[in-house]
């Protein structure tokens, strides 16, 4: 097996410097300010909290990635107390702080992560399959190995939006049976081998499936559905929700959160007084998108979208999951989706 595949690194990695997507219309968007207390939920390499803690507020950063902790100790110690450190998953963010005057959310896969063969998010360099951002529970590998082929098209179709998912599922099966998949290689070119790869096609064969195995393993979509539910809860009125995202399935998510929490319903004859709302949420703008300057400087900026809303003083709702039209994987337990 060789190393150094073409895949796309907005999906499954490659070798690129951390820059902060939409770093400008983050901060326009989340307005820090001193005395502020900032949630960055996604802390990553510490992009978006550096700037933030520049601009004079307090940030309580999260990350279930111990690497990503441990690498962001230094700023915290630097940091006069502004900055405080927590290994979580995002979708607690509520749990951490009381009352917040911003939250921020980069979903997906951070550049850190890509670059590291041995956390098996990429193909690029040959790693053991794995993609557990918290490096703990169900791995890719587990997944690939032991999942029904029915089950993994459904992860690799939904996931991935990946046309071949039955042929790649069913090859998996057949090539599981004689040696179990341990290596990201392994699986990149077993794929490669069965569906081919035409001279005009722009992203390696392998690319869609290995974006939906990291998708599942870390309930992604799931994880951000509950963190826009805790950061209603925890935003202030006038406090800020900035969500970025990079893959059309979690900026529906994040649309539809929007949408439903800034809609407001008031009873009538053909609706009942015990089921009027006021709105949560105030919608601050439309999607945004990086300018081709920022693409040209940062490739994983073309997939990016920012959405924004302002909280407002109803409280906040039950979560229900059914606004977002999630689908019911193998595998995967979430609150509202019995």
């Amino acid at each position: 097996m060789t190393v150094g595949h073409g895949d796309d690194i907005n999906a499954v990695g490659g070798s690129v410097r951390h820059i902060p997507v939409l770093l400008g219309e983050v901060l326009e968007a989340l307005a820090p300010a001193e005395g502020d207390i900032i949630i960055d939920g996604t802390f990553g390499a510490g992009g978006y909290t550096k700037a933030i803690l520049a601009a004079g507020a307090s940030v309580v950063a999260i990350d279930r990635d111990p690497d990503a902790i441990a690498a962001g100790r230094d700023l915290e110690a630097r940091s006069g107390g502004r900055l405080r450190l927590v290994q979580a998953p995002f979708s607690t963010l509520d749990e951490h702080v009381e009352s917040a005057d911003g939250v921020v959310l980069d979903i997906g896969v951070s550049s850190m992560q890509l670059d590291q063969a041995e956390r098996g998010f990429s193909f690029r360099n040959d790693g053991p399959l794995d993609m557990r951002m918290a490096q703990a529970g169900l791995s890719a590998a587990d997944v690939v190995n032991s999942f029904k082929p029915g089950d993994l098209a459904r992860i690799f179709g939904f996931l991935g939006e990946e046309r071949h998912a039955g042929r790649i599922a069913r090859m998996i099966e057949a090539r599981r049976e004689k040696r179990p998949f341990e290596r990201t290689l392994e699986l990149a070119d077993a794929i490669e081998t069965h569906i081919g790869r035409a001279p005009k096609d722009k992203i390696h064969p392998a690319t869609r499936v290995f974006q939906a195995l990291r998708i599942f393993v870390n309930d992604e979509l799931g994880e951000l559905a509950k963190a826009l539910f805790a950061a209603e809860r925890a935003l202030k009125p006038g406090g800020r929700l900035v969500v970025v995202t990079f893959h059309s399935l979690e900026d529906r998510i994040v649309k539809r959160f929007i949408a439903d929490r800034a809609d407001v319903m008031t009873g009538s004859r053909h609706m009942p007084e015990a089921q009027a709302r006021t709105a949560t949420f105030r919608k601050a703008g439309g999607g945004v998108t990086a300018g081709d300057a920022e693409i040209a400087a940062n490739p994983r900026a073309r997939s990016a979208r920012l959405r924004a809303a302002i909280r407002t003083e109803a409280p906040a709702r039950s979560g229900d999951f059914s606004i977002f039209g999630l689908p019911k994987l193998p595998g995967i337990d979430r609150p509202g989706e019995r």
